[in-house]
């Protein structure tokens, strides 16, 4: 989301500093894009959950897991790879042209 240029201006103007995240944290584009596919397929994996009419409880038992573990893949904990997620992905029924698709259409969200 862009900043309006007038209030970016006052903020500048009255000695604030502008920027994105990625800047704040010092990311490199590799960084922030890594990041942001994370947060894409936690989000489908809370919207495939729900749409399988799964509890968290029962996608762990799916996986062998606890409902701890999936309740920090939703939540984009960083501890949790991408291959984890993957495969709980499958686990509620999603394609792999559902996947691919989210992945194709991860882009950062404050370019």
């Amino acid at each position: 989301m862009m900043m309006d240029s007038k209030k970016r201006a006052r903020l500048e103007a009255a000695g604030w500093k502008v920027g994105s995240v990625s800047d704040f944290l010092g990311l490199t584009e590799e960084e922030r894009n890594y990041i942001e596919l994370k947060l894409a397929l936690s989000d489908l994996l809370v919207t495939s959950r729900t749409e399988a009419d799964l509890t968290q409880k029962q996608l762990a038992r799916r996986m062998k897991s606890s409902q701890s573990r999936v309740a920090k893949m939703e939540s984009g904990d960083p501890a949790v790879s991408i291959d984890l997620l993957v495969k709980a992905l499958f686990q509620t029924g999603v394609t792999s042209a559902r996947l691919g698709s989210v992945i194709a259409e991860s882009r950062p969200a404050y370019d």
